[in-house]
């Protein structure tokens, strides 16, 4: 068995079911998915050189109208609903200040 070692300090799971649903729905023209504009944001990425992981997963069950459901795997309790056209920079920021 290989292992191989990563910065994150934690994970943003983002409700990939919710995201096709809304088409897209974030960025300057609402055409962008949350987990892809999420990904480019300072200390976020995809990479293992990232301090938090987001990832993309299939539906995590609760499915609100007009909106992506978000987990952050460092506060499971929390389950965040994010509105179409929410400013992603700002849920980003509330990540990575969490102990990012």
């Amino acid at each position: 068995m290989k292992r191989a070692r990563s910065n994150w300090h934690g994970a943003v799971l983002v409700c990939g079911k919710c995201s096709r649903k809304i088409d897209g729905g974030f960025g300057p023209k609402g055409r962008s998915r949350l987990a892809k504009l999420l990904g480019k944001c300072p200390g976020m990425g995809k990479g293992r050189k990232a301090a938090i992981g987001v990832i993309e997963t299939k539906c995590l069950g609760l499915c609100p109208k007009h909106a992506v459901t978000v987990v952050d795997t460092r506060r499971p309790g929390e389950w965040l609903v994010v509105e179409r056209g929410e400013d992603v920079a700002a849920l980003a920021e509330r990540f990575v200040s969490l102990g990012g």
